[in-house]
């Protein structure tokens, strides 16, 4: 089988928290040689509980694949590395505030005057050019600002801000699709480019039911709750002891659900014939199926409804998801040696190809582990000069520095 479609490429990582290194991870597994470039005090998840041996959790599953280097980048020296390496990489991804690359001499237009080939793919929370200026770029502002969340919660509860980091994470989805796009335009052209990527724009994206409202419909977007805010029954019902999903968009399936419930007759119903009909009348809706599944244990209720071809499912804990056959069957959480013996479960990219071969997945690399190896193969500094900049305290080398203590 061929080898990882991203194999030779280089990829010199200046992200840290979240959106950044989730999208030079899905680089990695993809084959690339990903150059982690971190402060001497590291990436802020590797402190962020929960911490095992020394390192966050986050962190752990959010840098697996690549290679630390640890830099102090007010220095001259450190800077001056940052630029070498980037000479010789394919992309480069940072997530500061816009301009302080600039600033620090480390601006698209520098580094790519010594690598026309150069991809700079700069991820910010508005863009480099945003009438919302300087906000500080947390998810959770990004969730408020683009209306995400006062799209979700109930109807009479609060704004609710969802249980990941979907802003961050949609973020460093599209940054990863943009910069393999422009590796393959720089395929075609030979030249290198900037791609500016917004969280705000990622997220604004990932909201279609939404806009499809505003848009088009003829009353604006509210919160509906644990329910599709287009069509019915879909959502969360409640039965004896627990809860469970209907997943029903068409009269086909609405009918086998009727069929389900003993009440054939729902299906001719005037109030729930038509999807739209059934979304006006949710609430009614609602309550019916309640009073039939109410009485049932959950387990009773899916083993009707999967018997009539019902889009159905119990709601899990994601305990019980990673300890399910589908997260094993798949592979998703694989295992793998970790530096200093023992092993630990990773994420992985979940795509599986027919003509490629997966890059092996890796754990996610110490703070400066692989500073000097990185130095000496791809600037050829020698031992002598690693050891100044170690010794002057432009590179971090934790190995050396527990050797010492």
């Amino acid at each position: 089988m061929p080898n990882s479609c991203l194999a030779g490429v280089r990829v010199l990582d200046l992200t840290r928290v979240l959106a950044g290194p989730f999208c030079t991870a899905l680089l990695a597994d993809l084959g690339a040689e990903v150059i982690k470039v971190e402060t001497p005090g590291g990436d802020d998840y590797r402190h962020v509980p929960p911490v095992a041996d020394g390192t966050g959790g986050l962190f752990r599953l959010l840098n697996r694949g690549k290679k630390s280097v640890a830099l102090d980048l007010r220095s001259d020296r450190g800077r001056d590395i940052v630029r070498q390496l980037a000479r010789s990489s394919d992309i480069l991804v940072e997530n500061f505030r816009p301009g302080v690359m600039d600033s620090m001499g480390l601006g698209y237009a520098e580094l790519a005057a010594s690598n026309p080939g150069l991809i700079h793919v700069a991820i910010s929370g508005f863009g480099r050019e945003s009438p919302m200026g300087d906000l500080p770029a947390y998810d959770l502002v990004i969730q408020a600002l683009t209306g995400f969340m006062g799209l979700t919660g109930e109807p009479d509860g609060p704004p609710t801000m969802t249980g990941e980091s979907v802003a961050d994470l949609t973020t460093g989805l599209f940054a990863s699709w943009a910069a393999l796009a422009a590796l393959i335009a720089r395929g075609n052209s030979g030249k290198g480019q900037f791609v500016d990527v917004a969280m705000y724009d990622c997220l604004f994206n990932f909201m279609p039911a939404g806009l499809a409202q505003h848009l088009h419909g003829r009353t604006p977007p509210v919160r509906v709750g644990n329910r599709h805010p287009l069509g019915a029954p879909f959502g969360v019902f409640r039965a004896a002891g627990g809860h469970y999903t209907i997943a029903v968009l068409n009269p086909r399936q609405f009918a086998r659900l009727a069929e389900a419930m003993g009440q054939p007759g729902l299906a001719q119903d005037p109030r729930f014939s038509s999807n739209g009909a059934r979304h006006d009348n949710h609430a009614a809706l609602k309550a019916l199926i309640e009073r039939w599944s109410g009485a049932l244990p959950v387990a009773a209720v899916l083993e009707r409804l999967r018997a009539h071809d019902v889009p159905a499912s119990p709601i899990l804990t994601l305990p019980e998801a990673v300890a399910g056959p589908q997260v094993a069957g798949r592979d998703l959480l694989p295992t793998v040696p970790v530096a200093g013996g023992g092993a630990e479960r990773v994420m992985a990219q979940p795509v599986r190809f027919s003509g490629m071969g997966a890059a092996p997945v890796a754990a996610a690399p110490g703070l400066g582990a692989d500073g000097p190896e990185v130095l000496a193969r791809r600037l050829g500094l020698s031992e002598a000069e690693i050891a100044r900049l170690i010794d002057d305290g432009v590179l971090h080398d934790a190995t050396r520095s527990r050797e010492r203590a």
